[in-house]
């Protein structure tokens, strides 16, 4: 059974840092390319940034590109999100999930907010 546990969020002021990460389970983490998606209150949910199995490519959403950063570390089943330079278009809640299955964690709340 596939298990995503998101965390890290947190209330942040405009500019500042966070770092999410995302722990999984009940399937072979090192095989599978891995993404982070977020849900704006009143919006689809959208592809924020993926990461190859091996690690060796990611991509960004344009509105993400130049301030976050997607890595993973295999060994510990973890994927993370630096996210920098936060801006009120971040807020939002959070997802890990390997594009080629099925099923979504409980997210991570992430708000920006002076």
């Amino acid at each position: 059974q596939v298990q995503l546990v998101e965390s890290g969020g947190g209330l942040v002021q405009p500019g500042g840092s966070l770092r999410l990460s995302c722990t999984a389970s009940g399937f072979p983490f090192s095989r599978h390319d891995m993404g982070w998606y977020r849900q704006a209150a009143g919006k689809e949910r959208e592809v924020v940034a993926t990461i190859r199995y091996s690690g060796g490519r990611t991509s960004y959403a344009d509105s993400v590109k130049g301030r976050f950063t997607i890595s993973r570390d295999n060994a510990k089943s973890t994927l993370y999100l630096q996210m920098n330079s936060l801006n009120l278009a971040d807020t939002a809640v959070y997802y890990c999930k390997p594009p080629s299955l099925v099923g979504w964690g409980q997210g991570t709340q992430v708000t920006v907010s002076s």
